[in-house]
């Protein structure tokens, strides 16, 4: 009698291992944990799939039915990843290193593993940890930005709210804009109100979250709340925003430490949900009526107070400031900074801040979009179209339109950015602009938020205009530079070749902008053809590739391998990429373990991407958790300014294969560098490079 067909169903499914993969930079350990973990589980009989957070984005992610499928979670990481998604989930989470040196072991107490519990995020803990001031510092900051991101959305829908509510509703009287009692514009003013009514308490909530997590939410917008209601301690104006900060920090820190105290098992379920906020409202809600509410409302009252008095040319001083500090960093703190300096004092009655800020916050954008318009020959076509759409997003107020074409050119685009923000908060301050809503742009005159609009529109018109003629007289400059440099390279390679035989033809004005290397073919603006996606080939060549060397010192290993990449013509200064190399150093060894190493370095002295090779005869210490001396050691050059992520793939391509003890194998038994770009080739799929083809 034949076997029944569904018979091979009955064969149980191989048990499903998610990972994630996440280390500071983004770079080599991400990948090559990644790869180990995939090895050790295929190895032990396991179905795993891996998301990698590294610097080209999330790759790799989980689908729901994965995360449903899953048996257990591995957590590789030195940054904070919210795991909140696998609750119920058995998750194990560790440092990156762990997940590059002992895979199997993490793949197994993952199974091991109690089911994590509804909420609990089985992160890696974001709180200050013994490593130092840095760690404390970026926790801090972290924190802050947290409550400030959920705090903006209740300011921007209230602060709208009451520019509708005037701009329809309100009648001239001698006092100002008033809306009639009984008027739906006054309920809507009312609701708007509300905006900022919560505002503090969102802000002080969600940092103490960001620290403690969800014990913290509860006491933290209580206390916050508590912080700007002068009645609890006797004063007659709250803390304001001041204090909300304070009151958020001190509720994160006091929850996690209440956290970190052990308790029986049986209170341990309530402590979340009833002892850690009771405990935490209590102490700091306490000590804030008693002790910190008077000494801090008082600050926050005479910073108002002062401000409200500038007139002249302190006001003039603080919009200049404000305005460079809007457009330094385009929605990043220092511009947080400002906004929630100019924000916070709108519901102190003093909105003039506000209006410094508002006039600066569209200058970024629309200078950059206009600068792409009068010069588009300094832009690519890519930065052309982004410049369009910052345009677009200059009117409505979003500063972050400008962030594409200064990520591309940031010595130039930066400092554009601040001396037209400078101007624009300058003149609103001059001219006594000012905006009750806390949000900037055109849009916020159109709902009639901004007094004094065409003085507004003058500060942000001339603003932007200055931006753009400054970016492009700094772009000229450097066009200028580049043509020079190029001449002078193409100068040089001619040398050389009369003195030495040819060399291969530059795919571009200078080797140092070369998009390939040894390229078969160069492209011309009339080829139909595509250009290829790059590989490890593309940055490396025999110039940059030594065999055998017989150094010991790390320092000095990075430092030979920077004056190879010189040869390239794509590190111009030898002493900064060294320097950079070595600073990176300091923050985590970047010794793989297994006999690698991948220095790498993001300096000024580099004007394209480069990698080079190096193995070592006797092998040098570098810091590797496994304890083993590198003797194949890649490392790799990038521009600081450097936008794209190409080169980040590669490198992540090159991580990958450098797991695989075949090609360990093969850069060991290489004779030639010729040699060693033949194993390259076979890793990335490429075709077998010819020696000659260099």
């Amino acid at each position: 009698m034949s076997q029944p067909l569904f018979e091979a169903s009955t064969v149980p499914p191989r048990l499903l291992i998610l990972g994630i993969t996440a280390c500071p930079t983004g770079i080599a350990h991400t990948y090559m944990a990644a790869e180990k973990l995939e090895s050790a589980a295929a190895e032990l009989g396991y179905e795993m799939k891996v998301e990698t957070h590294g610097s080209v984005g999330v790759e790799g992610t989980f689908s729901q039915d994965d995360i449903d499928r899953s048996d257990a979670i591995v957590i590789a990481a030195d940054t904070k990843i919210d795991a909140s998604r696998f609750a119920g989930k058995r998750i194990v989470s560790v440092g990156v290193a762990d997940g590059i040196h002992r895979p199997a072991a993490l793949i197994r107490d993952a199974l091991a593993a109690e089911p994590s519990t509804v909420g609990d995020s089985s992160s890696r803990d974001a709180t200050p940890s013994s490593s130092g001031k840095a760690d404390f510092g970026s926790t801090l900051y972290r924190a802050l930005m947290n409550g400030v991101s959920y705090m903006i959305p209740f300011v921007v829908v209230g602060g709208l709210l009451i520019a509708i509510s005037l701009s329809f509703g309100g009648e001239a009287t001698p006092n100002g804009l008033v809306i009639p009692e009984g008027s739906f514009w006054l309920t809507l003013n009312q609701i708007g109100g509300l905006g900022f009514t919560l505002m503090v308490p969102i802000l002080s909530g969600f940092i103490a979250y960001a620290i403690a997590d969800r014990p913290g939410l509860a006491p933290g917008m209580i206390c916050g709340w508590i912080a700007t209601t002068g009645a609890f301690y006797n004063s007659e104006s709250g803390a304001g925003f001041i204090g909300g900060i304070i009151t958020g920090f001190l509720v994160g820190f006091v929850a996690l430490g209440i956290k970190k105290i052990p308790v029986h098992r049986f209170i341990k379920p309530i402590m979340p949900i009833l002892v850690i906020p009771v405990l935490t409202t209590v102490i700091v809600g306490g000590a804030f009526v008693l002790a910190l509410g008077q000494p801090i409302s008082w600050v926050f009252s005479s910073m108002t107070t002062f401000l409200t008095g500038l007139q002249g040319g302190s006001a003039i001083v603080l919009g200049l400031i404000l305005g460079a500090m809007v457009a330094f960093d385009m929605g990043g703190p220092i511009n947080k900074t400002a906004f929630l300096f100019g924000g916070a004092l709108i519901a102190e009655g003093n909105s003039a801040p506000m209006g410094m800020v508002a006039a600066a916050i569209a200058v970024p954008p629309l200078g950059m979009g206009l600068a792409t318009l009068i010069r588009g020959r300094y832009f690519s076509k890519p930065e052309r179209e982004a410049g369009i759409a910052a345009l677009f997003l200059g009117f409505f107020g979003i500063t972050e339109g400008a962030i594409p074409l200064a990520a591309a050119k940031p010595l130039q685009v930066i400092p554009a950015n601040m001396i037209g923000g400078a101007m624009a908060g300058g003149i609103a301050a001059l001219f006594g602009v000012t905006n009750s809503v806390p949000h900037g742009g055109p849009i916020v005159a159109v709902f009639g938020a901004v007094s004094g609009v065409p003085m507004y529109f003058a500060a942000l018109i001339t603003g932007a205009v200055v931006t753009a003629l400054v970016s492009v007289l700094l772009l000229g400059i450097t066009a200028r530079k580049s043509t020079r440099h190029a001449a002078a390279t193409g100068a040089a390679t001619g040398t050389a070749a009369g003195a030495s035989g040819p060399v291969p033809a530059p795919t571009g004005p200078s080797d140092a902008d070369a998009g390939t290397v040894g390229s078969v073919a160069s492209e011309s603006e009339s080829s139909p053809m595509p250009p290829a996606k790059k590989t490890v080939l593309d940055y490396i060549d025999e110039r940059t590739i030594v065999l055998d060397v017989d150094e010991t010192d790390r320092d000095a290993m990075i430092s030979t391998l920077a004056g190879l990449m010189s040869k390239t013509g794509r590190v111009t200064d030898e002493t900064l990429v060294t320097q950079a190399a070595l600073a990176r150093e300091k923050h985590g060894t970047t010794g793989i373990g297994d006999g690698i190493a991948i220095p790498h370095a993001k300096s000024d002295g580099v004007t394209a991407p480069v990698l080079a090779f190096a193995r070592s005869t006797q092998g040098i210490d570098w810091n590797s958790a496994d304890g083993s001396k590198a003797t194949l050691i890649f490392m790799i050059a990038v521009p600081e300014a450097e936008a794209g992520t190409e080169h980040l793939k590669v490198l992540a391509q090159l991580s990958r294969a450098l797991i695989k003890p075949t090609f360990r194998d093969a850069l060991q038994a290489a004779t030639t560098p010729a040699h060693v770009l033949e194993a390259l080739a076979l890793q990335v799929g490429a075709k077998t490079v010819a020696p000659d083809a260099f």
